[in-house]
């Protein structure tokens, strides 16, 4: 089974760092669309960085662009996302997603639609104080 485990959050100072981790397993890891998501309470969910792991394309959400960014080792089956100059509006769950289907190049590519994902961790707890 497809799985994938979030680690990494935390609290943390406004303009400070985290970095998150998906842990995949259950799918082949070099072709798919690995996609990092936040909810905050109250608010829908919102698409926030991707990656290919086939090409190493990655996308962003304007909202983090300059701040985060995304990689992953494929030798280790693992996305990062590393989020620099934290926000106390960043502060959310954020959740691993994965869509492992024939278009996954494209998912990444399109990212920020939850509906694309098919796979999906619990979620880490990332809060930023003021």
């Amino acid at each position: 089974e497809v799985q994938l485990v979030e680690s990494g959050g935390g609290l943390v100072q406004a303009g400070g760092s985290l970095r998150l981790s998906c842990a995949a397993s259950g799918f082949t890891f070099d072709d798919a669309a690995i996609g990092w998501f936040r909810q905050a309470p109250g608010k829908e969910r919102e698409g926030v960085s991707c990656i290919s792991s086939s090409d190493g394309s990655t996308y962003y959400a304007d909202s983090v662009k300059g701040r985060f960014t995304i990689s992953s080792d494929n030798a280790k089956n693992t996305v990062y996302l590393q989020m620099n100059s934290l926000k106390p509006e960043d502060t959310a769950v954020y959740y691993c997603a994965a869509d492992v289907g024939p278009y996954s190049r494209v998912v990444a590519a399109t990212c920020g639609y939850s509906s694309d994902f098919g796979s999906w961790g619990q979620g880490t707890q990332v809060t930023v104080s003021s």
